[in-house]
């Protein structure tokens, strides 16, 4: 008999299949409730953890954790988000997500992902390709080694793997730029293997299942017993938009989480230490054009910060330059930018960059930064 799924309001119904159990969840229990916020929800822990599934040793109970995957599978089936990379299970495309996801926002991802496999459809393409094309494909994501090490490994499955990635987390862990969640992620998503993947937002939900701080190994270790053996790829991804879009860092929706009852804190955990401070910098750019040209400058190759890429001058304002013709913000890290951008012409040589014309500059690897300026002076 086949499980299926109805959305109403407030509850989720499981008519009960081969794979599938009776359960209606009428919604969050022991949820925020108004304005009590955390007093509510801690209150509500010290009572409800002896008396409910919640608690930290649930997760050794074989029958309650398969309620918990079942559970977690069926929101994830109603609620995952449509994203271009879950349309199929193609190797090369879950891999190519799984980098651009890496510490940069599914938002900004969305696009260049689309972008890149229409210049980059295969593994054969990329491995082919020029890095300095490969870099200009990838410009505006940033965290540019990324980039060089996926078309390393690209030329490695050519040249190893005749053109097809390895279906092992084993073998996908010695590929340049593919580390233990990569893998994982991989391996689960795209070829079924029965590993478990822990990402940030798997963290913390794990964590918050646990109801304390934990080590990355500790994580790690539970998430591997919680691990759908059956369904590992869709219940690796459940996890992660569980921590997305419900579980969130700051303000967890707990009245919309699916597994609440399994949740010891049901909450936010008070972090230890503080959170790192932004720092702030003001710095100035000249955007210099000339004859349908704009003057750029290579950064140096042996560059700790983004080897090889273009973007434009960086000027001092104390030497007089003149009032900015606009300003921006751009962050890097911890540090959050104020750049001035100066349009007066001052002086270039040959040595220190060159003039390009405006109609190729988007095939040149630039700089995040540097192309924000050149879209916001109109010359791309």
């Amino acid at each position: 008999m086949a499980t299926i799924y109805l959305r109403k309001p407030s509850k989720i119904i499981i008519p009960c299949g081969d794979s599938g159990v009776n359960r209606v969840n009428p919604g969050c229990q022991g949820a925020l409730n108004g304005d009590s916020g955390e007093r509510t929800i801690r209150a509500r822990m010290m009572t409800d953890q002896s008396s409910s599934t919640a608690g930290n040793f649930w997760v050794d109970n074989e029958e309650q954790k398969k309620h918990f995957q079942q559970k977690l599978l069926a929101w994830y089936e109603l609620n995952r988000r449509d994203l271009p990379w879950r349309a199929d299970r193609d190797p090369y495309r879950v891999w190519i997500s799984e980098i651009m996801l890496q510490q940069t926002r599914v938002a900004a991802v969305v696009e260049h992902y689309r972008k890149f496999l229409l210049r980059f459809p295969t593994v054969k393409k990329l491995g082919r390709a020029k890095e300095s094309s490969v870099l200009a494909a990838w410009s505006g994501l940033g965290y540019y080694r990324r980039a060089r090490m996926l078309h390393a490994a690209s030329k490695e499955v050519l040249k190893l793997h005749g053109g097809k990635l390895p279906g092992t987390r084993e073998e996908l862990v010695r590929l340049p730029g593919i580390g233990r969640y990569t893998s994982a992620a991989i391996a689960s998503i795209a070829f079924g293997e029965p590993v478990a993947a822990v990402d940030g937002n798997v963290h913390r939900v794990v964590e918050r299942l646990l109801g304390r701080i934990s080590g990355t190994e500790e994580v790690w270790k539970k998430t591997e017993q919680l691990l759908c053996h059956d369904n590992p790829g869709d219940f690796n991804q459940a996890m992660m938009e569980l921590g997305a879009t419900v579980c969130l860092p700051g303000q967890p929706n707990c009245p919309n989480c699916p597994v609440t009852q399994e949740c010891s804190t049901r909450g936010s955990l008070s972090k230890i230490g503080n959170r790192i401070q932004q720092k702030k910098r003001i710095i100035s750019y000249a955007l210099n054009c000339r004859n349908g040209s704009v003057f750029l400058v290579k950064r140096p190759a042996e560059a700790s910060l983004m080897p090889g890429m273009w973007e434009l001058p960086e000027i001092n304002v104390s030497t007089g330059a003149g009032a900015p013709a606009f300003t921006l913000r751009h962050s890097i890290t911890v540090t959050d930018y104020t750049v001035r951008v100066v349009t007066k012409s001052i002086k270039a040589t040959r040595s220190s960059g060159e003039w390009v014309k405006n109609n190729r500059v988007q095939t040149l690897p630039l700089t995040g930064l540097a192309r924000k300026i050149l879209r916001e002076g109109k010359v791309i």
